[in-house]
């Protein structure tokens, strides 16, 4: 055989071992007016542009670590590509359950080559995460309550205020973000929020304060629980996402308003499962690649109202697709809505999550 066969022969056998790209992925978010966004801006270009590729969407997020950890314990993981707010991100990664990234080898520059690490910045919180949004949690309430007299909430610690607003709440089926906001309704600085909650004295304290309100609270598991209780007058004010209020007042024009008091910053990105075939985890690193660049992250701020984690793709945000307005001011990081926020603390959370989990199932069994 010529040396030239040779060469060839070398090079047809890299290509025959080299992983092919799996055709089908399913991909795990939220649902809602969040994965729609995600569909418009992130799902249907890269099917335009990989016509062979069938993205299938599934809206378990909310489980995702314990779903993973059993598809892991069972060696079948069916996921591809996973979305995740960034303490469960740490969770998994701590744990073995998500891949690492290598940020500037997986993810695109920006436009004026700065590399990921640098554009992403501080927002890289876990060697597994792909940020794509920064969103806060807060709350909406009903403009027309009768009983309110006229008056509107303005304080988080008006949700607690059962006397001047009475009513049904909606609060998230979890102790995030409802232990905090308890202790700082009962006079815990905002400073000194996690040094409290880590004790067990703080953690009655928080309880205690949630005890107040748990006989006219709807708990909710699915982001757009809350925003159908307000539409349909189940409840006065509730907690959820930033982006289904505005989908709510903006888009389906009902009597709601954003109450942006105490606000909880929060990122929520993308996530690989560990344990992939070649081929399989060869595709979901082409879709990180092309949905997290600058475009696309900007894009998506386009069909909901959360802030790109790209420095690169803040310039580039402009009105929403359909309703022609500018989105910048309804993003949670605008000045007018960000006058006092609560920062997450998402290694806390990740170190106490499982514990404070189960205490809180317990209380809310109680």
């Amino acid at each position: 055989m010529s040396f030239k066969s040779n060469v060839l022969t070398v090079a047809a056998l890299a290509v025959a071992s080299a992983p092919v790209l799996a055709q089908d992925m399913t991909i795990v978010s939220w649902g809602g007016a969040y994965s729609k966004s995600q569909l418009l801006a992130y799902h249907q270009p890269y099917m335009e542009k990989n016509p062979n590729v069938k993205i299938i969407n599934d809206d378990s997020s909310a489980e995702a670590v314990a779903k993973l950890r059993a598809m892991a314990e069972a060696n079948n993981t069916t996921w591809d590509v996973v979305d995740v707010v960034a303490s469960d991100a740490i969770r998994l990664c701590d744990e073995g359950l998500a891949m690492e990234i290598d940020p500037d080898k997986y993810l695109a520059p920006a436009p004026d080559g700065t590399p990921a690490s640098k554009d992403f910045g501080e927002m890289l919180v876990s060697s597994c995460f792909i940020p794509q949004i920064v969103y806060s949690t807060t709350f909406g309430y009903r403009t027309n309550v009768a009983e309110w007299g006229g008056k509107e909430p303005d304080n988080i610690c008006d949700v607690f205020d059962l006397k001047t607003f009475p009513g049904k709440r909606s609060l998230e089926k979890r102790p995030i973000n409802n232990m905090e906001w308890a202790l700082l309704c009962a006079d815990v600085p905002k400073n000194k929020v996690y040094d409290v909650l880590q004790t067990p004295e703080g953690q009655t304290k928080a309880f205690t304060k949630l005890d107040t309100i748990k006989s006219q609270t709807i708990w909710w598991s699915a982001g757009a629980d809350t925003p159908q209780l307000l539409a349909d007058g189940e409840i006065v004010i509730g907690s959820t996402y930033n982006g289904r209020l505005f989908a709510l007042i903006e888009e389906q024009k009902k009597p709601v308003k954003m109450l942006w008091d105490a606000q909880v910053f929060d990122l929520d990105g993308w996530i690989i499962p560990a344990g992939l075939s070649d081929e399989r985890k060869k595709r979901a690193l082409d879709y990180i690649y092309f949905a997290t660049d600058t475009q696309r992250l900007a894009d998506q701020a386009k069909y909901i109202s959360y802030g790109p984690a790209r420095q690169s793709s803040a310039p580039l945000v402009g009105k929403h697709a359909s309703l022609g307005i500018a989105m910048a001011a309804h993003m949670p990081t605008d000045p007018d809505n960000a006058k006092n926020t609560f920062l997450y603390n998402y290694e806390w959370w990740a170190d106490y999550r499982d514990d404070l989990d189960a205490k809180f199932q317990a209380w809310l069994a109680k």
